[in-house]
């Protein structure tokens, strides 16, 4: 079994993981991400149109740039899954994938959480071409279109709110027989004549030939079923962390997710986290990738205290260019 040291791990391959990859990378810290796939959730999305700086990419193109930019510095990549996670000697931490071991003094945590599926014939195969677990990053997409969201409770109510300004007919697909959460929400979304709330029933399959067509539904109870037209399917089944071989080691809240401090620092000293495994509100990518950014400047700076070197308490600085101050970036050059 190969056992390497780097001075970083990296456990995830999205936004949160990337750019933490080229920021600790370009710092000339050896840098290891290990991850099942690249892009993660941003894979599903076909277009991005929220990210700064760029009118409209695919989302496993933005992941793909973010790679190359983190592997132009040194970052290595290994695509296998974590399994393993233990305190070693010396501050340190040994890492066990299925194949090898690993170390690091430190770890930067940023595998993200994972949507439950509806799991229903036609899931896989329509992912990113009309199935979606993002109503706010792909809700745009749908202007105008018909479109269902499966679910209950607030995560529902909140894609209904978001996608009822955008497409032209939402049905709201629940197994409860009344809608779950805020009464006066629920109302205001019916008052508008453009949702219907499908109560009691499942979906029990999504048709389309290459971009999503119809739902299959069931009636609970009954062998009922209903055949919905719709172009866009909007699953709001909640997430899953796989954050269990954690406890322990730092601190998490009810959710499983990591608690984190501003500098992305967890419960754990030397190690960090990023992006959506973390207990931040919004799951953004670009949030991710800030967050990523600030693990890694976190990460920097603990390496070069237990490395006996200067830290860099603030990555501004005031020079003097003769004529005026200016501000620069220490940790961009």
């Amino acid at each position: 079994m190969e056992h390497r040291q780097f001075d970083v791990i990296i456990v995830g391959g999205a936004s949160a993981g990337l750019s933490a990859a080229l920021y600790t990378s370009r710092q000339g810290l050896s840098t290891l991400v290990i991850t099942k796939d690249i892009g993660g959730q941003a894979l599903l999305a076909d277009y991005i149109e929220n990210y700064p700086g760029i009118m409209s990419v695919g989302g496993s193109a933005l992941m793909e740039s973010m790679k190359k930019q983190a592997e132009k510095y040194g970052t290595e990549f290994l695509y296998e899954e974590l399994q393993e996670l233990h305190y070693a000697e010396q501050s340190c931490f040994e890492i066990k994938t299925n194949k090898d071991s690993y170390e690091t003094c430190a770890l930067i945590l940023a595998f993200g959480k994972t949507p439950r599926d509806l799991g229903v014939p036609g899931e896989r195969e329509l992912k990113g071409k009309g199935v979606s677990y993002c109503a706010v990053c792909d809700g745009p997409l749908f202007r105008n279109k018909d479109v269902a969201v499966v679910g209950s409770g607030i995560p529902a109510l909140d894609a209904g709110n978001l996608l009822v300004n955008i497409a032209r007919k939402i049905y709201m697909i629940q197994r409860t027989e009344t809608p779950i959460g805020d009464s006066e929400t629920v109302n205001n979304l019916i008052k508008t004549g453009k949702v219907e709330f499908v109560n009691s029933t499942k979906v029990v399959g999504i048709k389309g030939e290459g971009k999503v067509g119809a739902l299959d539904t069931v009636r609970i109870g009954s062998n009922e079923h209903r055949e919905i037209n719709v172009e866009g399917v909007f699953v709001e089944m909640g997430y899953v962390t796989k954050t269990e071989f954690l406890r322990g080691m730092v601190e998490m809240n009810g959710l499983g997710e990591i608690i984190v401090s501003k500098d992305c620092s967890t419960s754990m000293p030397g190690i960090f986290a990023a992006g959506d495994v973390t207990d931040i509100p919004y799951k953004q990518a670009v949030i991710s990738a800030g967050m990523g950014a600030t693990a890694a400047l976190s990460a920097y700076n603990y390496v070069q205290r237990i490395k006996g070197r200067p830290v860099v308490k603030n990555d501004w600085k005031k020079i003097s260019t003769g004529k005026e101050d200016k501000e620069v970036s220490l940790f961009l050059h």
